[in-house]
Order: structure tokens, then C-alpha cells, then sequence
């Protein structure tokens, strides 16, 4: 644990000087899966992320049945610097139980999800731009896949569970539990974005769980349209399952996208069908950081002026001046139906002088 710790405190520590982040115009937001992008939402930006889901639980070995309505909700904002992020994520349900043998029914009542976290990213693949220049010549070649494009954004994250009151999911946890997770993201292609989890949750519980998501998500001809087809694994004690979801979102402006998803697992202890309907909305504050002249970076804007060079340049136009003012490399010939004209006009005139006639 100790180790773990040093490692997390030194990758947080040197990752400053190490990458930078891209702030985008466009909403960027994790829903409809449950996924994390390894994008912070950028410096001075609020973003709210919720929805609500309705989901049927059928458990063979205790013979019961279940809905379950509930209510997502996630907060980000881009603290201090592009690369953080600081987020709550909560999701407060209600489970309705029927045991099918006596008909007795139960409910339970509480944040299934109730976690706050930080999360960093410390490697980003286009921080350079030189790496990632387009194709001048080909539009193929900037749209197809490269194996270059599967090198990911890498961020951590660390936050921590809390437990409030007398919660029934979670009995016997303490009331605050910590979370680990990586986050990558690779752009396969430009419509196509391949986001991987990996997380331990629950850290130092009787139950600690371990968990991945792999998230493919796809843009139609039609970029304001997407789709998405997720996998969950999730390993523990308490619970463990294999999940699948889908769904699409629809992007309305640069603030604002609404989204659906279907899900279900693979198993019975319980069995799992859920739906869920959302949206996402971010206010942005976010401006860009003047840097003066000084602090800007050689060769950033055509580089540095040079002594002389305004000489330079005016003899240059001198030079261009006495070799003429560019007009006789214009072509001023005339065209096909000028001469056409012309000959008529000649003949006309060499058959009135033949008759005598004196054009005045």
C-alpha cells in the first residue's frame, strides 16, 4: 500500500512538466456509458452529466424479483490547470423486492454511487502537434486507421467512497473507502474513440472490487449523432458480473447532448435488464492564458526579428520596382475572337481601297 502511494504521489508530482491537455469547443462528456474519458472538461468548466435509469433484477438462487428506479448524477469542473479535474459522481435508487414464495415485499433506499474524486491526465499523444500533422495530399489517409492512433491518453484517478447512514447496499463498510483507477483514450480514426477503465474500488473493505469498462463509441456521417457499444467486468465478493450496454446521443449544440442506453448481463444471481435516458450540459468559463512575448517559446511566431531585416526587405521591393510592376508577366494577347475581328476589319478596309473608296 505504501509503495502504491509513493508511485501515485511521484506521477503526480512530475506529470506538470510532462504533458498538457487540449481544451475542446465541443461538450465532451462521459455519458451514456459508464466509461470515464481520459480528458479533463478544462479550466473554468462546469459540466452536469445525470439521467434516470429504470432496471429489472430477477435472482434464481434467492427466488426473488426486483425494479429498481434510480437517478444519475455527475459534477465535473477543470480545477486550477487543463489537465485536472475534480468530480462527484452519485447515483441515489430505489429497489422494490418481491419474494415469489411468501410475497413479502421489502424496499431499500440510498446512493448505490456516492464518490469524490480527482483526475489527472499525465500523457497525452497529441500534446505535439508536429506528430500529428493531416495528409495535404489525401483525405483517405487522415480518415483511415493507423497504428499510431492506438497510442492512448493516459490519466489516473484517486477519490473515495462515502457511505451515508444506514446504507443497505453496502452493510458493514466503513464510511469512507478509497478508489484507484486508469483511464485511456485512443482516436482510432476521426469519428471512432476507444476509452479503457481499470480500476480497484473499495480499497481496505471486506469487499474491495476490481473492475474494467472497455467503451468503442462511433460518430455517423452526421457528427451531432453517435453510438456507443460498452463491456463491464466487475470482480468482488459481493458482487461479480460480465455487463454489455448501447446506446446513442445526440449532440444539440456545444453545450448541450442528450443520450439513451440499454443493458442487460449475462448471468442470473441476479439477471439484469436496464434502460436509461439523460443528458449532459457544461457552462463555460473557460479562457485562454495570455502569454506575453517573453515567455512565449522560440520560433512560436515566425520567430525572432532580426536586425536589418525591414532593410532588407524594402531593398527587396526596390529590386522588384526597376525589373517592372509585375504587369508584363500578365498574358495580354488577344484572344481568339479579338483576331477574328481584326481580319474582318483588315479586309473590309483592303476592299474599299481596291474600289476607290478613302475611309476617313
Amino acid at each position: 500500500m505504501n509503495k502504491l502511494k509513493l508511485i501515485t504521489t511521484f506521477a503526480i508530482a512530475v506529470a506538470p512538466f510532462l504533458v498538457s491537455s487540449q481544451y475542446t469547443d465541443v461538450i465532451n462528456s462521459n455519458r451514456p456509458g459508464q466509461s470515464v474519458s481520459a480528458y479533463a472538461v478544462g479550466k473554468n468548466v462546469i459540466q452536469v452529466e445525470g439521467g434516470i435509469t429504470y432496471e429489472q433484477q430477477d435472482h434464481t438462487r434467492l427466488n426473488t424479483e426486483s425494479n429498481i428506479l434510480g437517478s444519475d448524477l455527475s459534477l465535473r469542473y477543470g480545477l486550477l490547470f487543463e489537465r485536472l479535474e475534480i468530480n462527484w459522481e452519485g447515483t441515489y435508487q430505489n429497489q422494490n423486492i418481491t419474494h415469489r414464495e411468501t410475497n413479502v415485499k421489502s424496499s431499500n433506499t440510498n446512493f448505490y454511487r456516492n464518490r469524490l474524486g480527482l483526475k489527472f491526465l499525465v500523457y497525452d499523444p497529441f500534446k505535439n502537434p508536429e506528430n500529428n500533422k493531416p495528409n495535404l495530399y489525401s483525405w483517405k489517409a487522415n480518415h483511415r486507421f493507423q497504428w499510431k492512433n492506438l497510442l492512448p491518453a493516459v490519466s489516473i484517478y484517486g477519490g473515495a467512497n462515502f457511505i451515508l447512514g444506514d446504507n443497505p447496499f453496502y452493510v458493514g463498510d466503513p464510511t469512507i473507502s478509497p478508489r484507484a483507477m486508469v483511464a485511456t483514450q485512443s482516436r482510432l480514426t476521426p469519428r471512432t474513440v476507444l476509452i479503457m477503465n481499470f480500476a480497484y474500488d473499495r480499497i481496505g473493505t471486506d469487499f474491495p472490487e476490481m473492475s474494467y469498462i472497455v467503451s468503442f463509441t462511433r460518430a455517423f456521417r452526421n457528427p451531432k449523432w453517435s453510438f456507443f457499444l460498452e463491456n463491464q467486468g466487475i470482480k468482488s465478493d459481493r458482487y461479480s458480473d460480465n455487463l454489455v450496454r448501447g446506446g446513442f446521443a445526440y449532440l444539440f449544440n456545444e453545450t448541450l447532448q442528450a443520450d439513451f442506453n440499454i443493458g442487460t448481463g449475462f448471468k442470473d444471481t441476479p439477471s439484469r435488464l436496464f434502460i436509461g435516458l439523460g443528458g449532459s450540459y457544461r457552462f463555460d468559463m473557460h479562457k485562454d492564458k495570455v502569454i506575453s512575448i517573453e515567455e512565449q517559446k522560440a520560433n512560436e511566431n515566425g520567430g525572432e526579428i532580426k536586425k536589418g531585416s525591414m532593410k532588407k526587405k524594402k531593398k527587396k521591393e526596390k529590386r522588384a520596382a526597376k525589373k517592372g510592376s509585375g504587369a508584363e508577366d500578365i498574358d495580354l494577347t488577344p484572344s481568339k475572337k479579338q483576331l477574328r475581328k481584326q481580319r474582318k476589319k483588315e479586309k473590309k478596309k483592303q476592299k474599299e481601297e481596291d474600289n476607290g473608296v478613302i475611309d476617313f
